[in-house]
């Protein structure tokens, strides 16, 4: 303070903002028993801001911590917090953060009380107030609050880094949460995933205890150690380009079931690698694993992709249950893959067995023309020329290609499927080449 009260603002720190200087009720004291030089206030507002004009930059991965030392002279006594003005480049308010400190309150004349804040990007322990990657700098000080009409003094403001208390935490890693990513399921904290993986430059990215919501695809390049889970939409691919391991989509996602599913996603998405390696893992699946479905954005395949080494097992009842329909639909030798005039057509699913008078062994349905009316047939009918009720069953298989126009050059290796007499193994897409079962 001794430098002079002009640096010094009475609301927000910013250009135009009143300045100590010209304040009636501050002044300098020049030499305070316990301070030296320091600033009185007699304070006069409900909230008494203290703003030093001078700008503080807010950088990722880096934490400050700002103190203040004050006392109360006469008069009632106030609390205090440490308080900032969180701006962006531009100097407009970031209004969305914490900018804030915690309150204490001075209890007695003439006692000496520190009041203390740690600003930084991350939600840590310890950490105050939580600005994210949005501001660019800050403007800092204090509030006082509470009854008007005490003197207090102020010793002089200490603004320090304070990155070394969170060391132990960030050593060769990056917390996603000094990029501004929160467990807030309301939050997209995709670009603060983005920015945290450009700026670790070969260091591990660090995904704290919590839940993350990325609210679209998202390919980290870093490796990355999740003591936290990811929340992502379906259709949303999560491509670890240099962690493409099965252990990391259950760290990712908490769940092996869903692992499963997200992992051959992006086993689907990527060109960075060609095999999905279960590690030996066992894999429990509640429901039948729609392949299709999940990779979500295309209907073939055509690269070669590998899944291996491991087990696949049902879990449950319900969801294996075999699909029935019985439809009445017409057979005619002239056209011997095709029923047509099929009734109820929408209810019958690709892959369906066929059953009924004339009907071979092994006979399913290979697409559905719910407009004509008409289903395609894996192979001929031998004695079934005209109209009859026919039954359609649908299996539940542990991994489902159908839903897949063509896919070629895929081999499923050394798994061993346990249907547990409730589910059928794998269901091949509607065509293609080079399907490969191997050691399974």
């Amino acid at each position: 303070f001794e430098d002079g009260l002009g640096v010094w603002f009475g609301e927000d720190g910013t250009p135009g903002s009143a300045t100590y200087h010209k304040i009636d009720h501050a002044v300098f004291v020049p030499a305070d028993a316990d301070f030296g030089g320091c600033l009185e206030i007699e304070k006069s507002n409900s909230t008494e801001r203290l703003r030093y004009s001078g700008k503080t930059p807010i950088q990722a991965e880096t934490y400050i911590r700002v103190t203040a030392r004050l006392k109360c002279i006469t008069g009632n006594l106030p609390a205090v917090r440490i308080a900032g003005y969180a701006a962006r480049s531009n100097g407009s308010s970031v209004s969305t953060v914490t900018q804030s400190g915690p309150s204490i309150a001075l209890k007695r004349y003439g006692d000496i009380f520190e009041v203390s804040a740690i600003v930084g990007p991350g939600l840590r322990d310890g950490v105050d107030m939580v600005w994210g990657s949005e501001p660019d700098y800050g403007h800092f000080g204090l509030d006082l609050t509470g009854a008007n009409g005490g003197i207090i003094r102020i010793d002089d403001l200490t603004i320090e880094d304070v990155t070394y208390l969170f060391h132990h935490d960030m050593l060769n890693t990056v917390d996603i949460r000094d990029y501004g990513a929160l467990a807030n399921q309301d939050i997209d904290n995709y670009d603060a995933f983005v920015s945290a993986d450009r700026a670790a430059k070969g260091r591990s990215l660090l995904v704290p205890t919590g839940q993350f919501t990325i609210k679209r695809g998202l390919s980290l390049s870093s490796r990355v150690m999740f003591q936290g889970t990811l929340a992502m939409p379906d259709d949303a691919p999560l491509v670890l380009t240099n962690a493409y391991e099965y252990q990391n989509y259950v760290d990712a996602f908490g769940s092996e079931e869903l692992a499963l599913k997200k992992a051959i996603q992006a086993l689907f998405n990527n060109s960075e690698y060609d095999s999905l390696d279960l590690g030996g893992k066992s894999v429990a699946l509640s429901a039948p694993l729609d392949v299709h479905a999940s990779v979500a954005n295309r209907d073939d395949h055509l690269q070669r992709r590998v899944i291996k080494n491991g087990q696949i097992y049902s879990t449950g009842d319900i969801n294996w249950e075999t699909d029935t329909w019985t439809s009445r639909a017409t057979y005619s030798a002239s056209d011997p893959r095709k029923l047509s005039d099929v009734s109820a057509i929408a209810s019958i699913a690709v892959g369906s067995l066929v059953e009924g008078q004339g009907v071979g062994r092994e006979v399913y349905v290979t697409s559905v023309n719910t407009q004509a009316k008409q289903l395609t047939l894996s192979e001929d009918l031998f004695d079934a020329d005209g109209t009859q009720n026919f039954t359609f069953r649908r299996f539940k298989y542990l991994l489902d290609f159908s839903g897949f126009e063509k896919i070629s050059k895929l081999t499923l290796q050394n798994i061993e499927f346990q249907c547990n007499s409730s589910a059928s193994a794998v269901m091949m897409a509607k065509t293609g080449y080079l399907f490969h079962v191997k050691d399974c």
